[in-house]
């Protein structure tokens, strides 16, 4: 019998992701949903700009590389060219809060047919570690060295919250994947935002906090006592809509 092995959905190529980062795991719950549910024939991901850019290395699907917070937009041309397609975006903080916020907000308002997975790391990875929109108020970065100043440069945003108040969205949860309940909900969850898409329920997004040693300064296991300590509590876990519920 087979206990544990590797997705059929994920490739044999090396992650590159630094020590520590929880992006793999991610990864690995968005290709189980993809194997279980026995779509991977069928399914198309979007590859977003940050540090998953490279993610058309490691989904053993069809993939496309979108331009910088683009992703949402190309894949609701994936999607309404072909119905059958179950597309997927795969984005970071910094690509779908901050410059792609409007193809975000405007596919959850149309209620595309799409499932949205967001990394939140409440920073800037890919390019050094600079204040993203979801860095935490008074938190230190390359661009906030006093910390995140609320005054001058605004609050986080917070997406589940923001998307919650469109009609068009249809299920939006944020998760966490720093311990294995956590983990263990976080791919439940998943798994329901792409079952949502078969299903034609309509815009789905898994907002998943994620860690970064790197560009936090500490090492792995610093970095998932301060998302406990310091994200959890400024964006609560949970469900913040699922119309799937409100139509039983």
């Amino acid at each position: 019998m087979i206990v544990f092995e590797k997705p059929k959905a994920l490739t044999d190529a090396p992650l590159h992701y630094c020590p520590g980062c929880t992006h793999g795991i991610i990864h690995r719950l968005v290709a189980e949903a993809i194997d279980e549910l026995g779509v991977q024939g069928r399914t198309i991901g979007v590859a977003s700009v940050g540090c998953s850019v490279f993610t058309y290395n490691y989904f053993n699907v069809d993939m496309v590389q979108a331009a910088h917070g683009r992703a949402p937009a190309v894949a609701t041309g994936l999607k309404r060219s072909d119905a059958n397609n179950i597309v997927f975006t795969y984005q970071g903080d910094g690509d779908l809060a901050a410059i792609g916020t409007a193809e975000t907000v405007h596919s959850a308002a149309r209620g595309e047919n799409i499932t949205v997975i967001f990394v939140n790391n409440a920073i800037y990875g890919m390019t050094g570690g600079q204040m993203a929109p979801t860095s935490l108020p008074g938190q230190i970065t390359q661009t906030s060295p006093y910390g995140r100043d609320v005054n001058t440069v605004g609050y986080p945003v917070k997406v589940c919250e923001m998307l919650s108040q469109l009609d068009g969205a249809a299920y939006l949860e944020r998760v966490a994947v720093n311990n294995i309940k956590n983990i263990k909900a976080a791919k439940a969850a998943i798994k329901k935002a792409f079952r949502n898409q078969i299903e034609g329920k309509g815009f789905s997004l898994v907002e998943v906090l994620s860690t970064c040693p790197t560009n936090w300064g500490k090492t792995p296991a610093d970095a998932l006592k301060w998302l406990e300590e310091n994200m959890l509590p400024y964006y609560p876990l949970g469900v913040y809509k699922d119309k799937t519920k409100e139509e039983k």
